[in-house]
């Protein structure tokens, strides 16, 4: 814009002469396509990044017609159209991205994974939407998948249509034989007509997405983890012997994704216990603290006590001796509270467990 910043103005807008002038004859009788024109010749002439490349491509293709048809505008009428374009800017109070790719990914985290899927199956229908632009998009893993199933030649089309950083990176993952077979082709795609290979893009988005959307975010040893991490501890117990007993594997992962209390010390770092505190009431801190009898929560406690300051520490352990005997059931409660909270943390980014090996 900043050709446009650099025009003379007048209360905000380019001067056109008289305050309040009416639009010059001229550019009344313009078409919008020609001063559309003028704008994106105006913009280009001074260095602008203007994003042509979003139109569809019949509209690129009227643009750049009209450019290539028009000599020379005067200054008036060019500050005329100049005021008319501001003036429709100001008018706007809000704008949506167009079409349902920029839809996806302004709303992106905000809809379900199975809702954007369908989404984007049915946008590949669409005659304006570009399968190549979704294809870029997906995982390498499942790009590998067309250079490594399909022939060589949709592999040589695929390449040619990547970003030349990512296609010399997905060539370097192929054995050699293949990789010089697929290179070969792209010596063959020059003479290939333009809808041919959109055909082919929409045939490769069709079988790239055609994959079911998982109904969960995380796996099932995830799950089962975090449904144990709230259970008591004989029901927690009692799950995981008959789990191993059952599939000794999964039990292995259920148990790295369990996060208990017991945990704290191995997994939580000591200048985060201020963060964790500040999440729990102190009633609740004083019966969980009090309440760990095993080894394993006692010496949890015990960590708590001394990432906290001296002060704190020495109020809450007056506490627990005044509070005495508490209950089984209150106290594995309060430890429970204590865990929702570091969960909570950890989602949100405020703080990371640290990975225990399991050697």
């Amino acid at each position: 814009m900043t050709a446009l910043a650099n025009l003379p103005l007048r209360n905000g807008r380019p001067a056109t002469g008289a305050p309040s002038a009416p639009l010059a004859p001229p550019v009344l009788a313009m078409s919008g396509r020609q001063k559309a024109a003028i704008i994106v010749r105006l913009l280009l002439s001074e260095g602008g990044d203007v994003p042509i490349r979003g139109l569809p491509d019949h509209l690129q293709a009227a643009l750049t017609e009209q450019i290539g048809s028009m000599r020379s505008v005067d200054r008036a009428t060019l500050r005329a159209v100049v005021e008319e374009f501001i003036t429709l800017l100001d008018s706007v109070g809000l704008s949506f991205p167009g079409g349902i790719d920029g839809a996806l990914q302004m709303l992106d985290g905000h809809i379900s994974a199975t809702a954007a899927s369908r989404l984007r199956r049915l946008a590949g229908a669409s005659a304006k939407a570009d399968p190549w632009d979704r294809i870029a998009a997906l995982d390498p893993e499942k790009l590998m998948l067309v250079l490594t199933e399909e022939s060589v030649e949709v592999g040589a089309v695929m390449l040619s249509k990547l970003a030349v950083p990512r296609a010399a990176e997905l060539l370097g993952k192929l054995p050699g034989d293949r990789a010089r077979r697929i290179a070969y082709a792209v010596s063959r795609t020059g003479n290939i007509d333009p809808e041919t290979v959109r055909q082919i893009g929409l045939s490769l988005v069709s079988q790239l997405e055609a994959q079911p959307v998982c109904a969960f975010e995380t796996g099932p040893h995830e799950r089962v983890g975090a449904i144990l991490n709230l259970s008591p501890a004989a029901t927690r117990d009692d799950v995981l012997e008959g789990l191993t007993a059952a599939d000794s594997d999964f039990a292995a992962q259920v148990r790295r994704s369990i996060f208990t209390f017991a945990d704290i010390p191995a997994r939580i770092e000591a200048r985060d216990i201020s963060k964790v505190i500040r999440g729990v009431d102190q009633t609740t801190l004083v019966a969980a603290l009090a309440g760990a009898k095993t080894p394993d929560d006692a010496a949890a406690a015990e960590f708590i006590l001394a990432n906290m300051s001296q002060r704190m520490a020495a109020s809450l352990r007056e506490e627990m001796a005044e509070r005495g005997a508490i209950r089984e059931k209150d106290a594995e409660g309060a430890m429970t509270a204590i865990v929702v909270a570091i969960r909570d943390l950890e989602v949100s980014g405020a703080l990371a467990l640290r990975i225990v090996d399991d050697a």
